[in-house]
């Protein structure tokens, strides 16, 4: 399941036609020359590591601060109000037209004085606070709503950003910004100020995920990416896990916004302690920056420069007066292996974030305990443990694609055989309430396992999209992937506002999402233990070999390919021999013929 990377494919130039070859160079060997040279993965790589896993508990404070900020509480009326003299007629209107749901709403709603007993830990909330309850709640929901909707326009555009400007100096600006914003929420005077100001706090908390985790993946070996990353992913779910304590100790919800924004003070020595990523250095030509960063990790890792067998540095020295270039997320447009691969990750990542609220509507119905709140974590804390072994035993292809076939086998199963039990029950004439438990049984188990699942999925496609995006466009890609789950998210505020009408349809949607993305997966490319790609030109090169041997021997050879597809017609596809400008005959469409 190795990718094949093409050593002859040139990059391509601005204006779409091929450039002229430049000869390989050392300095763009990031993980099997430089590093290595560097030290590897050694003290000073793994120092950086960790300053990247500590932000991630207050990442996860304000992802998972919806629970606690805008939870429903039980509410009871106190004083029913007197004045609406037209609720009567109200009430018959709905009962007459058989909405007999909604007038027994509309009957518990006509009051004017509430008392309210929140279950998340805290004396008042959000909710509490304006009475949002009622005619109100729906701004509940676009307070949700609001969030995400920053969230995934800050992977969008910061991503971006932090192709042409760098990672560091998108995290400053961030680390900043998420400072003023949050504690501007504190002292929201109504909702529409909370609900604009948390858009502007999901704007920024996004780039600074995004931020940390390009760093992370731009520092480590191939051996170490994956790990490090999971170790990440971790520390966000028991960040999640102590956040009912402490919601519990800070009692009202604007010492508890204080609180998870205040430590993000923390974060801006990082300008100092952070150096900027030295992949993207050296990749986009900011050779002087590059000089200065690579003396100081190998220093830190205790390595000695002053004998070069490798001739970097020599390298280094030539290539100090080539001016900078910059590169945007956009550029995807022009290639035509690597866009595919983009998009069915980010097909991927809106399926697995979507469908997990299905699944976890199944098991919350409703509830706001803590109990349920801590089944979740726990389900989250399985599915990373797992993808550990499961990776390393199938690699990144094969293990997505094993935790995407469970997630539809459990969905299909929650949408069929569920109904099909009801009708077997009623002919063996068992009794009502038995039928009922053991549906309801068989909906917490599918819907447990959906969970696990879809939760691996959402995870590996987002790290499976930064191992396959090259260097020079990595925040763009990973950010479009970071915003499809966003998308994806979307999905639970959206059906709480229209009261969950059009759920199943929304359900049945998702599960046909899932079986569109068992039948793309097997197109990726494989890449672990590979090098990342740096270029555009390296990111287009990384094809999939096939998953059964037998496959191989029946691909179309390339120059069959060529005079099919017309494939010459784009440059960026033209695998030349460096030897003798011909296509090798052993060469197919996913690969070198191996037979």
């Amino acid at each position: 399941m190795d990718a094949v990377q093409l050593d002859g494919l040139d990059p391509p130039a601005e204006n779409g036609n091929v450039s002229q070859s430049e000869p390989h160079k050392r300095l763009s060997q990031v993980d099997t020359v430089v590093l290595p040279f560097l030290g590897g993965f050694g003290r000073y790589q793994r120092r950086l590591v960790a300053l990247t896993w500590i932000p991630a508990f207050l990442i996860s404070f304000i992802q998972f601060s919806d629970h606690f900020l805008l939870g429903q509480p039980d509410r009871k009326c106190v004083r029913p109000d007197q004045n609406r003299t037209s609720s009567g007629r109200d009430i018959f209107d709905l009962i007459a037209t058989g909405n007999a749901a909604e007038s027994s709403n509309v009957t518990a709603c006509v009051c004017s004085e509430w008392w309210f007993e929140l279950q998340s830990g805290l004396q008042q909330n959000v909710v509490t606070k304006w009475t949002l309850v009622c005619d109100g709640e729906w701004k509940v929901h676009i307070a949700k709503f609001s969030l995400l909707v920053g969230s995934i326009f800050g992977y969008l555009l910061m991503g971006a950003m932090a192709d042409w400007l760098g990672r560091i100096p998108v995290l400053l600006v961030s680390v900043l910004s998420v400072l003023v914003f949050g504690l501007a929420v504190a002292f929201s005077v109504d909702m529409a100020m909370f609900s604009t100001l948390r858009f502007f706090e999901g704007f920024c908390l996004a780039a600074i995920r995004l931020s940390l985790y390009v760093l992370r993946i731009e520092l480590c070996l191939p051996a170490w990416r994956f790990s490090m990353t999971m170790i990440a992913s971790l520390i966000i779910v028991s960040g999640q896990l102590l956040m009912p304590g402490l919601a519990a100790l800070c009692r009202d919800w604007q010492i508890l916004q204080i609180v998870i924004i205040a430590p993000f003070v923390l974060m801006l020595p990082y300008v100092w302690m952070f150096p900027e990523s030295l992949r993207w250095l050296l990749v986009t030509q900011h050779y002087q920056r590059a000089k200065r960063q690579m003396y100081r990790i190998a220093h830190s890792n205790s390595v000695a420069t002053a004998t070069d067998a490798s001739g970097i540095l020599s390298e280094l020295e030539t290539e100090l007066q080539q001016k900078p270039k910059t590169y945007c997320v956009t550029q995807l447009t022009g290639t035509r292996n690597l866009w595919k691969n983009t998009v069915v990750l980010c097909v991927n990542s809106l399926t697995g974030y979507g469908i997990h609220h299905c699944f976890a509507r199944s098991v919350l119905e409703g509830s706001a305990s803590h109990l349920h709140y801590y089944a979740l974590a726990a389900i989250a804390i399985a599915s990373c443990l797992v993808l550990f072994p499961v990776v390393a035993g199938f690699g990144r292809r094969g293990g997505l694609l094993t935790f995407m076939i469970i997630t539809a086998l459990a969905s299909l199963l929650q949408l069929g055989l569920l109904n099909r039990t009801c009708v077997y029950s009623s002919i063996v004439s068992l009794v009502t309430v038995l039928r009922d438990t053991l549906n309801q049984r068989f909906s917490y188990a599918f819907s447990i396992i959906g969970m696990f699942s879809s939760h691996a999925v959402s995870t590996l496609s987002i790290f499976y999209c930064a191992e396959i995006t090259p260097t020079v466009i990595r925040g763009g890609g990973v950010g479009l992937v970071l915003a499809s789950a966003g998308f994806g998210m979307l999905t639970a505020p959206l059906m709480e506002l229209h009261n969950q009408k059009g759920f199943f349809l929304h359900h049945v949607i998702l599960t046909c999402c899932t079986l569109l993305c068992i039948i793309c997966i097997p197109l990726l490319p494989e890449t672990a233990g590979q090098p990342l790609p740096e270029t555009i030109a390296e990111g287009e090169g990384l094809l999939r070999r096939p998953i059964l041997p037998g496959e191989q021997h029946h691909l179309l050879a390339r120059t069959e390919v060529r005079e099919y597809s017309r494939v010459q017609d784009t440059p960026l596809h033209q695998v030349v021999n460096p030897g003798n400008g011909s296509v090798p005959s052993n060469s197919t469409a996913n690969g070198v013929r191996t037979s």
